[in-house]
């Protein structure tokens, strides 16, 4: 057994580790609530709220230096 530990105690802190990850995903996700609805039609452009704010402007400021 790794490290010398017996089987038994091995096992338990294998069963605490997981049951420590599945809570903390658990607190995590009650916390943040993510949005799981599915919309109707797809949002147009610019109008989900996680979209990265920086995107749009840097994909501007390239479409400007092209056009040069």
């Amino acid at each position: 057994m790794p490290a010398g530990v017996p089987w038994p105690t091995y096992l338990k802190m294998v069963a605490a580790s997981m049951a420590a990850m599945l809570a903390g995903a658990e607190v995590v996700h009650r916390h943040y609530r993510p949005d799981l609805t599915v919309p109707e039609v797809p949002p147009k452009r610019g109008e989900l709220k996680t979209e990265l704010l920086g995107l749009k402007t840097r994909e501007e400021r390239d479409q400007i230096s092209h056009q040069e």
